[in-house]
């Protein structure tokens, strides 16, 4: 199974991700995580990478793809793989037929502005370990701290409201026109391509079921 999740930041694409490979057993392939392993390794390509994402930009497509290319290489992804971030533009998206990349479904998870700049603006992080609490709908025990480590929380810098707002807007601009490119694909391609849109709003559980229904 081969699949692209759409949707703007914040619409729960990661955590949705993680639900789609453990119940399909299929590697997630997210960007986000690649460049902020890129970041944390201090490489040339990571310094480059970490002033764009800290602006609300997006990384170029020629550094993007040359991630993926790398990834879908590797032997877990040879029954399937979840993009999650990924393709961002249209390029990349085209980028991915012109490569032969079979996709057979493309899920857009919709959810209002609003609701994304509550949830994101609201995130902390543990660094090292990448886990991620929210203020309000799943707090630390201790205000600040990491559960596990009891070491301090931050807030990334591509979650302020100000970069969160930047990132819808770039969301809106460049990559929401993947939607009617899949949406066209979906219609006329001979292959199995199924093209769905999903309420991202609600309880998980809920979330889930609607993502199951659109994938069979």
């Amino acid at each position: 199974m081969r699949v692209i999740l759409l949707g703007p930041p914040g619409a729960g694409k990661g955590t949705q991700a993680q639900f789609i490979t453990e119940k399909y057993n299929i590697p997630q392939i997210s960007t986000g995580d690649m460049l902020r392993s890129a970041v944390k390794a201090g490489s040339d390509l990571g310094l480059k990478v970490k002033d764009i994402m800290a602006s609300g930009g997006l990384v170029s497509d020629d550094i993007i793809i040359a991630l993926v290319k790398e990834r879908i290489q590797q032997p877990d992804c040879a029954g399937g793989f979840l993009f999650d971030g990924f393709p961002r533009t249209i390029p990349q998206a085209q980028a991915l037929v012109d490569a032969g990349v079979p996709i057979e479904h493309v899920v857009e998870i919709s959810v209002d502005d609003e609701q994304i700049v509550a949830r994101l603006s609201g995130r902390r992080v543990h660094e090292d370990s990448g886990r991620v609490y929210h203020i309000e709908h799943n707090p630390p025990k201790t205000q600040g701290l990491d559960d596990e480590t009891q070491e301090p929380l931050i807030q990334r810098p591509d979650d302020t409201e100000e970069t969160v707002r930047n990132r819808l807007n770039i969301y809106h601009s460049q990559t929401k026109p993947l939607v009617e490119f899949y949406q066209g694909l979906a219609a006329t391609e001979s292959n199995a391509l199924t093209f769905s849109t999903v309420n991202g709003l609600g309880a998980l559980e809920d979330v889930q079921a609607r993502l199951v229904s659109a994938l069979t």
